[in-house]
C-alpha cells in the first residue's frame, strides 16, 4: 500500500523547461551523482516539478528565472536503510514509543507506519543531516517477527510520503533465540512453521482453522514475504547465523532477503556476494559486545564491498534519534579501507536498490529531486547541509535543536517556549 506518489512508476525524462513552476539550480564545486557520470567538477543540478531536469557542468545553460543555490558539494538525498525515526520520541516514555508492543498478541501484522509521527523531533534532525528518506522498522517483542516496516520522507509534513509494508522484519541469531524460547533451533522451528502458515493462507484458516504458530491476521501479513512478493529483512550478526540465513535463501530462491547487522559478514563475504544478498551494517561495530560479534571489525564494510556484496551503512547504535550519523560512520569506513565513492553509494544508491526505490539516491535527468547542498565533503564530521530538497521542494533548515541554539545564543530575543512546535 502506498500513500501519495512513490517510486515504482516509470520516470519520464523532460526535455524542456516550462514557466509555470519554480525552477531551482543547485551548483557545487563538486557534484556527486551516484551514476556512471561520477563526480562533476563545477557542476549544476536543475530541479523543477519535483524532478531533476538536468545535471552537468556549470557552463551549460541555466533556465531563465531559476533560483540559484551555491554549495561546496551537491549529492542525492541520503537514505537511512534502517531506523526507528518517527516512531519513538522518548525511549523511556511508553506513550511516545510505538516501536515495540510487548503486550500485543500480534507480531507479523504489526504495521509500524500506523505509529509514524512526522512531528517527531528526530525527523527534523535527520533532515538537517542530509537524510531525505528513512526505512523504519518495528522492534520485536513477543517473538522473532517484529512486523511490517515502511519508507518515509523526512519533510515532517502531515502528508508525508509513506511506502507502507515495504518489508517484513525478522530477528534471528542470538536475539531471535531468546524470543523464540531460548535457542536457535527454537527460532528456526518457529520461522519454518510460520512460513508454512503464511504459504497456506487462507486455506488453512478457512472455517475457523488455525495455523501452527501464526494467527490468521499474522499469516495474512506474512504471506507476501513467504511467497516472494515482499523483501524479508533479517537481523543476524555472526558468521554461523549468516550461513544459516544463506541456507534458507538457497532453499527458497523465490524469496528476497537483506541482512541487518552482519558484524561478522566479512568472514562469509564471498558467499553473500554469490547469492547477491545485500547487507546493512554499522561500520562502528568493532567490539565483541556479544558472542555473535566476536570477530567484529571496522574493516567489515570495506571487506564486504571488496568482495562484491551490496553494502548499506547505518547507525545501529542509535537508530532512533541519530540516524544522521551514518555519514560519520561511512567516513570511518573509508578510513578503514572502503572506497569513498562506494561509501557514498552505501548511503544512497544501495539503500534505494534494497527497497526498490526507483529514481532515488542518484542525481540524473528524470530522477526524483531529493538533493542536498553541503558546505564540504559530506563524509567529514564537520560538514553541514546548507540546503535540502525533498521531491523538489526546499526544506526548512531548523529543528528543535536549532531553536534552542538560537534561544540561548541571543538572550536579547523575546522568550520562546521550551516545547518545540512546528509553525
Amino acid at each position: 500500500m502506498i500513500r501519495k506518489l512513490m517510486a515504482g512508476a516509470a520516470i519520464a525524462v523532460v526535455a524542456a523547461f516550462g514557466a509555470s513552476a519554480q525552477t531551482y539550480v543547485v551548483e557545487g564545486k563538486k557534484v556527486w551523482t551516484g551514476t556512471d557520470a561520477g563526480t562533476i567538477e563545477n557542476g549544476i543540478v536543475v530541479i523543477r516539478n519535483g524532478t531533476i531536469m538536468a545535471v552537468g557542468p556549470s557552463t551549460m545553460a541555466k533556465p531563465e528565472g531559476a533560483e540559484v543555490i551555491s554549495a561546496e558539494w551537491v549529492t542525492p538525498g541520503l537514505i537511512s536503510a534502517f531506523s526507528r525515526t518517527g516512531i519513538i520520541e522518548v525511549d523511556a516514555e511508553d506513550s511516545t514509543n510505538d516501536a515495540v508492543a510487548a503486550m500485543s498478541g500480534f507480531s507479523a501484522s504489526l504495521d509500524a507506519s500506523d505509529g509514524f509521527n512526522p512531528d517527531d523531533t528526530a525527523v527534523d534532525v535527520s533532515r538537517l543531516g542530509g537524510v531525505t528518506r528513512v526505512a523504519v522498522a518495528p522492534q520485536p517483542s513477543t517473538n522473532l517477527f517484529a512486523g511490517q516496516g515502511f519508507i518515509a520522507d523526512t519533510s515532517g509534513a502531515q502528508d508525508t510520503d509513506l511506502k507502507e509494508e515495504a518489508f517484513t522484519f525478522i530477528t534471528l541469531g542470538e536475539g531471535g533465540a531468546g524470543l523464540a524460547g531460548g535457542s536457535r533451533p527454537a527460532a528456526w522451528a518457529q520461522l519454518r512453521a510460520a512460513f508454512d502458515d503464511a504459504r497456506a493462507y487462507p486455506t488453512r484458516y478457512l472455517a475457523g482453522g488455525e495455523g501452527d504458530v501464526l494467527s490468521r491476521r499474522d499469516a495474512e501479513a506474512l504471506a507476501p514475504a513467504a511467497r516472494g512478493r515482499q523483501l524479508i529483512l533479517i537481523d543476524a550478526r555472526s558468521a554461523t547465523d549468516l550461513n544459516a540465513v544463506m541456507d534458507l535463501a538457497e532453499s527458497n530462491r523465490n524469496l528476497t532477503f537483506a541482512i541487518l547487522g552482519a558484524d561478522e559478514g566479512w568472514r562469509v563475504a564471498d558467499r553473500l556476494a554469490k547469492l547477491k544478498i545485500p547487507v546493512i551494517v554499522d561500520g562502528f561495530a568493532n567490539l565483541p559486545a556479544s558472542f555473535s560479534q566476536l570477530a567484529a571489525t571496522q574493516e567489515n564494510a570495506a571487506r564486504l564491498d571488496a568482495a562484491g556484496v551490496p553494502v548499506a551503512i547505518v547507525n545501529l547504535d542509535d537508530s532512533t534519534h541519530l540516524a544522521r550519523l551514518m555519514t560519520q560512520i561511512a567516513g570511518n569506513a573509508v578510513a578503514n579501507g572502503m572506497d569513498w565513492d562506494d561509501a557514498m553509494k552505501a548511503l544512497t544508491v544501495t539503500p534505494a536498490s534494497i527497497y526498490g526505490l526507483s529514481g532515488y539516491g542518484i542525481l540524473a535527468p528524470g530522477a526524483h529531486a531529493d538533493v542536498v547542498a553541503w558546505d564540504g565533503d559530506p563524509l567529514e564530521v564537520t560538514t553541514n547541509a546548507d540546503a535540502v530538497f525533498i521531491d523538489g521542494e526546499p526544506q526548512e533548515m531548523r529543528s528543535r535543536q536549532t531553536e534552542l541554539r538560537d534561544r540561548y545564543l541571543s538572550l536579547d530575543k523575546e522568550d520562546r517556549p521550551y516545547a518545540y512546535v512546528k509553525p
